[in-house]
């Protein structure tokens, strides 16, 4: 584990760390409402999980109301635990942001 300004130039982090990990997970307890658009990291691969995991687990306890990216928590096992998951991504945000979506639009113009 290295801070984001010492991973060498020829390197890629492709996890979050411990530190990252204690501030986010802190920053969702008592959350009412949490919007969760993708991991992490590259949970793909179990090395570089430990971040999303520990989110997911986070999320899992808060008590919030979790809309969450659909793999991630699918995959390590906390999709029972959320409200919602979505496959939409950012056309959800957009959703969520009021912007109009062509999709929707059309089937509420009558």
């Amino acid at each position: 584990m290295v801070p984001t300004d010492a991973i060498p130039d020829d390197m890629e982090g492709l996890d979050i760390g411990p530190e990252t990990i204690r501030t986010f997970c802190a920053a969702v307890r008592g959350a009412g409402t949490v919007v969760w658009n993708g991991p992490m990291g590259v949970f793909e691969f179990e090395k570089f999980a430990a971040g999303t995991r520990a989110m997911a687990q986070a999320l899992a306890d808060s008590g919030a109301i979790t809309i969450d990216s659909a793999s991630a928590v699918k995959k390590l096992g906390y999709a029972d635990k959320m409200t919602h998951i979505s496959t939409g991504g950012g056309a959800s945000l957009e959703f969520l942001e009021g912007i109009e979506l062509p999709g929707v639009a059309c089937l509420l113009d009558k």
